[in-house]
């Protein structure tokens, strides 16, 4: 009996050291490719464990302590991961097979989708977690920097949309309008789209991508899918929002008080010493320095605020047997930084439902409605505080006569204008009331299961501005009185879309893939315009009195308008998609469009066809370990292009007095400016590749492309008429290299790293131009652009400065100099020197020669990403190098002498032989000769940006005890630093002209995205 126990206990303690060593294994084994190959430094970790280990460099591997039932999960970068049970085993051998997703993936192209490896075309995908982690109002703001060959330029404005160009400025109109398609709905602007909404954004870039849209496309095209339910998917809810803070970065520093008085009297003005005078005896004088006045005011700081940014968002997803569904809703709010009314706000309610109603038939719908206000800044503020003498204080007590604020007005001093900016802001609202109902209808039926396809789709898209611009009535003192008024807008957009299309898909053999879709579609675009101002409003202190029914009927004569205006368009349109093999890609569009713009040819006709040769499916690089995908591509296209003004014009028969001999005749003179336009038409030729290798760790895109715009449309002067016309009268090319570059890969099972980089050149350039004149002038008279053949459109035209005279001496040695002198003109040491191009000894409109653009020839961009763990961190920069400014609120000295300028003028002036042989003097500032556009106040746009940094932590609901959800934390700085020389707050300015920019902010975010 005590045996029989005996043993019992024995086996009862060692059954634990028994099941222990049973259950804890050693494995060991080799991790190979496909072809047979050893791979060194795969992963294999331990399924829901922290247990790893990775290959050597022979692809062997030894994992000890492992139980006999776990799973153990084995991957490596461009491999399939592949899961083993252990099931006893201590030896596993395991193969990996290429990871052909990315090749797989399927991208959205027009009217239809195609695999990424089949694309002959430049087409780039940006993925969601780069939209989602961009702080903007308009997705399209996270293109920046990530796409090469795209150029976003950011503005400041609450609820503003950025400019988009693609491959450079094609059209004299200026007009980068980009065609969005969301869903199959053509948009020109996304501003009503929460970026968390979207499931997929993919840009065309060339020509044969984007030519079987039409007319819409010849900017480029942008096509955007939402986000979609699941089928037999329980409801997910996800919360998705941030909250933060924006900031002005790179203020512009300002004259100061002591600097100003400085150069008013080095200006030898004895009126601008009077006014440092004035402003002494009305504030006194500064105990620091007596000889100047005790005010100091630094008006853009006086202007500026932090403004809080906010963004909320709340989604459910999900699905049945025959239904997906999603829905969600989204608030979205940002404060400008201008200190008054000035905000953004928006609400979004969107909902997606798809439902297969038969085996053989799918519907769909959906619907997006946004109601947006924004407060838009009274501009002129910025202006103003940059010209605001510091002298002056922000309100003046002693001015009795201003109401209902006592501002103080520069009058008081002498000055000739009010120049305080705080009567802009405080006595001014403008409101805009957005609304917008966008809609989108399908339905979709195989006529033979699995080849042809028929799918009908309906898109509406409603939008309602409503404009309201109140002008509070005020007294400054010193007759400075403004009454009220107001200005009322009504604008009404209704466009609807019909699409129609077949699609035929069929694999003949094992080696044919042909695709063919045919298409047909119906447009109607239709505007109407209703505008009223009127005056003197009763009871203006009351919100609820501003309307027209308030103002005085009298005041309304001539300030009553309405328009109306209707587009219809039709479309024929049809594509060839072919696959041999896998290897060789033929890819061909055609469309026929109308157009109601055009009177004479209404119709246009416009082909593409793209060539792709997949080089690493031949059979003689199977064997290649070092090219997983190589594709060679080449594309041609011609797109039409309706974005122009339409068609327009009339008969003019003018009364003209001419005297024959003595005596006086009259008669008549009868010109036609009539603007019988036709297609203007981009024909872009483009070749590139695509290249991963080194197991999919290395990607490599590049593209090299021509585009041409031929019949551009542009303002041809009529020297009979003394008229300008638009007419089809030049081409314009723009070309450029595209390459973008990443590299990805997984150190252990904790962290990963990920590096990017993309530039891009641009050669925009005036082929040809059919003008009398031999250019076309743009600008005002006194800041000049200039288009002449082999230079950029809207090149800045003037003098370029060669210097500053020194001394006297050095004006009587320039004969340049000598000949002004003799013709009347004042030259004095600190005035500038100019280059006499043509060397005839004077300075006049020969010399004056191009002095760049306000397109960049190179942007770049690049991203980092490293994952430990449950972190995350990402850092995104940008920049842009061969773009001009034209600094035109610097240059407006040439209008009023008696103002403020920027700090740099006032610390870097010529002030004596060597303080400065590129600024002129005080006296000089306020002379003509100076004040002439010159390189002086076209100065380089170079920037570099830090545009996001964001820190995340994903803490998984598994991890906490009980039923918790997903939570995922973010920290987020948008554009905290951008480095540049531009004398000004920011150096993006869409059309290069610097009069009064928005500063475009800084933003830091704190987020949390809740997954249910």
């Amino acid at each position: 009996m005590n045996l029989t126990r005996s043993i019992l206990l024995f086996l009862l303690f060692s059954y634990p050291i028994i099941l222990f060593g049973q259950d804890n294994l050693t494995i060991t084994g080799t991790v190979i490719d496909d072809k047979g190959l050893p791979l060194p430094g795969a992963s294999i970790v331990l399924k829901n464990g922290t247990t790893g280990t990775q290959t050597d460099f022979d692809g062997n591997y030894t994992l000890a302590n492992i139980p006999n039932n776990s799973t153990l999960v084995y991957s490596y970068i461009g491999f399939s991961p592949k899961e083993i049970t252990v099931d006893g085993n201590t030896t596993i051998d395991v193969t990996l097979l290429p990871d052909t997703q990315n090749l797989d993936e399927v991208v959205v192209v027009g009217y239809g989708t195609q695999k990424k490896a089949d694309l002959t075309g430049s087409i780039v995908s940006v993925s969601t977690e780069e939209i989602e982690k961009t702080i903007s109002a308009n997705p399209v703001q996270s293109l920046q920097g990530k796409v090469a060959g795209v150029q976003i330029v950011s503005p400041g404005t609450p609820g503003a949309s950025p400019t988009v160009r693609i491959r450079g400025l094609g059209t004299f109109s200026n007009a980068t309008s980009l065609l969005y398609v969301v869903d199959g709905m053509f948009y020109s602007n996304i501003d009503f789209l929460n970026p968390n909404d979207i499931k997929s954004m993919n840009i065309l870039k060339d020509a044969s991508s984007s030519a079987i849209y039409g007319v819409r496309a010849a900017n480029g095209v942008i096509i955007i899918e939402t986000k979609s339910g699941s089928k037999n998917r329980k409801p997910q809810i996800e919360y998705n929002g941030y909250t933060g803070i924006q900031r002005a970065q790179n203020v512009l520093k300002m004259a100061n008080a002591e600097q100003f008085t400085t150069m008013a009297l080095e200006s030898g003005s004895s009126a601008d010493a009077q006014f440092i005078l004035n402003a002494m005896q009305r504030y006194g004088r500064s105990r620091v320095n007596p000889n100047i006045p005790d005010v100091n005011t630094d008006w853009y700081d006086e202007i500026m605020r932090d403004g809080i940014i906010q963004n909320h968002s709340l989604s459910v997803t999900g699905g049945t047997e025959n239904v997906s569904y999603s829905t969600g809703i989204n608030y979205f709010t940002q404060e400008g930084l201008l200190d008054m009314k000035n905000k953004y706000e928006r609400f979004n309610i969107r909902s997606k439902l798809d439902v297969d109603v038969t085996d053989n038939l799918k519907i769909g719908v959906n619907t997006v409605f946004s109601n947006a206000t924004q407060y838009a800044p009274e501009n002129s503020a910025w202006f103003k505080a940059y010209f605001a003498v510091p002298i002056l204080p922000v309100f003046d007590a002693q001015n009795t006569e201003a109401t209902p604020n006592s501002y103080a007005n520069a009058r008081a001093l002498g000055y000739r204008g009010t120049q305080n900016p705080f009567p802009d802001m405080a006595y001014n609202e403008n409101r805009l009331k957005i609304r917008k109902l966008l809609a989108n209808f399908y339905a979709e039926t195989d006529l033979i299961p699995e080849k042809l396809t028929f799918k009908t789709t309906y898109n509406l898209d409603f939008s309602a501005l409503e404009e309201r611009y109140v002008n509070l009535p005020y007294n400054m003192g010193f007759g400075d009185e403004r009454r009220s008024s107001i200005n009322r807008q009504q604008n009404n957009f209704f466009n609807q879309i019909w699409d129609n299309t077949l699609t035929y898909t069929d694999k003949i053999g094992e080696d044919h893939n042909i695709t063919l879709l045919a298409g047909a579609s119906y447009r109607d675009e239709e505007a109407n315009r209703f505008g009223a101002t009127g005056s003197d409003i009763a009871g203006i202190d009351y919100e609820t009195s501003w309307y027209l029914n308030f103002a005085d009927p009298l005041t309304f004569n001539n300030n009553v308008n309405e328009s109306n205006s209707r587009i219809y368009g039709q479309s024929y349109f049809g594509r060839l998609s072919y696959n041999f093999k896998d290897r060789y890609l033929v890819y061909g569009t055609f469309r026929a469009d109308r157009s109601s713009k055009f009177t004479q040819e209404q119709w246009g006709y416009f082909p593409s066809v793209g060539l792709g040769w997949v080089v690493s499916q031949e059979p003689f690089l199977q064997e290649s370990n070092f090219l997983d995908f190589f594709k060679l591509r080449a594309s041609w296209g011609r797109l039409g292009n309706d974005n122009v003004p339409a068609s327009s014009g009339a008969n003019t028969i003018t009364n003209t007095t001419v005297d024959l001999g003595d005596t006086p005749v009259t008669g008549v003179t009868a010109t036609s400016t009539f603007t019988d336009l036709t297609w203007e038409v981009v024909e872009e030729l483009d070749f590139g590749f695509n290249l991963t290798t080194l197991n999919s760790r290395l990607s490599l895109d590049a593209d090299y492309y021509i585009r041409d715009t031929e019949n551009a449309i542009m303002p041809v002067y009529i020297p009979i008429a003394n008229v300008t016309v638009n007419r089809n009268s030049g081409v314009i090319r723009n070309s450029g290299i595209e390459v973008a570059a990443s590299w990805s890969d997984n150190i252990n099972e904790d962290f990963s790293y990920s590096i990017g980089a993309n530039i891009t050149t641009v050669k925009n350039e005036t082929i040809s131009l059919e003008d009398e004149r031999g250019y076309i002038d743009s600008g005002s008279a006194e800041f000049r652009q200039r288009t002449l053949v082999g230079e950029p459109l809207y090149a800045f035209y003037g003098y370029q400065t060669t210097g500053v005279y020194q001394n006297q001496a050095e004006i009587d040695n320039d004969p340049v100099a000598q000949n002004v002198i003799a013709e009347g003109q004042n030259i004095e040491p600190g005035y500038f020197k100019y280059r006499d191009a043509n060397g005839d000894g004077f300075i006049n409109d020969e010399d004056r020669m191009v002095l760049g653009s306000f397109l960049p020839k190179f942007t770049y961009g690049g991203n980092i990403g490293l994952n430990y763990k449950q972190f995350g961190f990402t850092m995104d920069f940008y920049g842009q190098t061969g773009n001009k400014i034209l600094n035109r609120k610097r240059g407006e000295v040439i209008f009023t002498n008696d103002t403020n300028m920027d700090a740099d003028l006032a610390i870097n002036r010529w002030h004596g032989e060597g303080t400065s042989n590129s600024y002129p003097s005080s006296a000089g500032l306020r002379n003509s000769w100076n004040q002439r556009l010159s390189n002086f106040w076209v100065e380089d746009g170079d920037f570099f940006r830090i545009q996001n940094v964001q820190l995340s932590y994903t803490l998984k609901g598994d991890q906490l005890k009980g039923k918790f959800p997903d939570f995922k934390f973010t920290l987020t700085a948008e554009r905290p630093l951008t480095l540049f020389s531009y004398n000004g707050f920011n150096p993006e300015v869409s059309d290069g002209v610097d009069r009064q920019t928005y500063p475009v902010p800084a933003i830091y975010t704190f987020g949390v995205n809740v997954k249910l």
